[in-house]
């Protein structure tokens, strides 16, 4: 950041589909130090349409959001708009969520508990180049990354999804749901959802079947022996 940005306020658009949680996070950022907020959107079209018009340094973006989620508007922004960086503030602290917004570009990564202060951290951290993240997903990238699971194909056949695809590996390991969920650090419900979904997108009837797919598609390597 050059010594003028520093000096002045960061300009903020926040982008959140509730209008309670929009409002609020808009009051608490009017209270903050070096924050301006200069709009607010109601969804990922309207936060795309406000950095085209108002150019702002940071967006704090929602990820579930109608008509186009957080992960594509931050895709988009970042495409579109390289000068405004993009700060993730949402409920959600799981895989699904946190790595395809981090993908699309996303620098900062922050829980709806955060404080005012990390909020102000995560704002100016982007702003200097650095990444913007709260403690707790930081630990879950460090464990992300020191978990031995073997990574998921570039590009899944029969258009399953990464989580699918490495539920479908762990199922070919021989993980019972429980185990799957514990590993994943998802419920067993979730888990179930997933197979369901894989289940159908590969015609698979039965865990068997999953095995024998998972080979045939070449996901996982028969032991050497």
């Amino acid at each position: 950041m050059t010594q003028e940005a520093e000096r002045r306020p960061a300009r903020v658009v926040v982008a959140d589909d509730q209008t309670v949680v929009r409002e609020g996070i808009v009051m608490l950022l009017g209270l903050l130090p070096g924050i301006e907020v200069v709009g607010a959107a109601g969804d990922g079209e309207e936060a795309v349409r406000l950095v085209t018009e108002l150019a702002p340094d940071v967006v704090l973006m929602d990820l579930r959001m109608p008509r186009c989620d957080g992960a594509e508007a931050t895709r988009r922004i970042r495409a579109q708009h390289p000068g405004t960086q993009v700060v993730v503030l949402t409920t959600y602290a799981d895989d699904d969520s946190l790595f395809p917004a981090l993908a699309a570009g996303a620098r900062g990564y922050l829980t709806k508990d955060a404080d005012g202060d990390e909020i102000v951290r995560a704002v100016h951290s982007v702003l200097s180049g650095e990444a913007g993240l709260s403690p707790s997903i930081q630990r879950r990238l460090l464990e992300r990354l020191a978990d031995p699971r073997p990574a998921a194909p570039a590009a899944a056949p029969d258009g399953l999804t990464m989580r699918e695809t490495e539920v479908l590996v762990l199922i070919a390991d021989g993980l019972s749901n429980q185990e799957i969920g514990r590993r994943l650090h998802v419920s067993t419900a979730t888990v179930k959802t997933h197979i369901n979904n894989l289940f159908t997108k590969a015609g698979i009837k039965d865990r068997a079947q999953a095995v024998r797919y998972a080979y045939e598609k070449g996901l996982v390597r028969p032991p050497a022996g």
